[in-house]
């Protein structure tokens, strides 16, 4: 039987479905890189992946084990070139994310006196405006989704994104195609309903009257999760 997690990993993993051979870099914990392999071993075998640091793969090893096959070196001069040449799909984390996507990593409260202090913008402004970016957000709270972000770091549809793929939490899977380019309710997981998703969002969503559910992984893809994370951090990464 799929965990939450297992479901979460392929919803992420469906981020990527299309893209080709372009670089899936997935940040932020164990959902994300299982993510992009998961992707590149199952419907998306183009996809380039990386070990984390400064190596292509050529295969695709377990989480924490290093790749026995190298395609290629990829230092940070190498990774500038493919975000700014659009050739770089991210899934991001964010402490804060609005109704257009704005999302922040950068503090909480006051940026002249935060209440707290996050890790600043890092690479979120040239992602979102050069490259397919999509988030993973484990804990799908009000305090997250936000009516206002305390600072712009990866910026929304509403400030010219280039792409904002989808949004995947512990409890849904939402993306932007609506009209007016705000965040709409895609699928809820299993055993998730949409008010719930309703309830834990601080500002109103697009909601369809029939809300898909979020598809379970296949017999192949948990086969292929097993191997990848043995040891289940996955299932550390997503609240029951």
């Amino acid at each position: 039987m799929a965990s939450r997690a297992d479901v979460c990993v392929v919803a992420c993993a469906e981020a990527f479905r299309g893209d080709g051979e372009i670089l899936a870099a997935g940040i932020g914990g164990a959902v994300t890189v299982l993510a992009a392999r998961l992707a590149r071993l199952t419907f998306e075998p183009e996809l380039l992946t990386h070990d984390g640091v400064c190596l292509l793969t050529g295969d695709v090893p377990a989480l924490g084990q290093a790749p026995e096959v190298v395609e290629g070196w990829l230092p940070f001069r190498e990774h500038l070139w493919l975000v700014l040449n659009g050739r770089r799909h991210v899934m991001l984390g964010a402490s804060q994310i609005d109704r257009y996507g704005n999302t922040n990593i950068s503090c909480i409260g006051d940026w002249a006196r935060p209440k707290a202090q996050l890790l600043g913008v890092r690479g979120a402004p040239g992602n979102t405006r050069c490259d397919p970016t999509s988030y993973w957000i484990p804990r799908h709270s009000p305090k997250v989704f936000v009516p206002q972000v305390d600072l712009v770091s990866g910026i929304g549809t509403d400030r010219g994104a280039f792409e904002l793929r989808r949004v995947v939490t512990n409890l849904a899977v939402l993306d932007f195609r609506t009209p007016d380019g705000a965040m709409r309710l895609v699928s809820v997981h299993p055993g998730v309903s949409a008010d719930d998703v309703v309830a834990a969002t601080g500002f109103d969503l697009h909601v369809s009257e029939n809300v898909a559910t979020t598809r379970e992984p296949t017999t192949e893809e948990l086969r292929v999760l097993d191997r990848l994370d043995p040891e289940r951090a996955r299932d550390r990464e997503v609240p029951a």
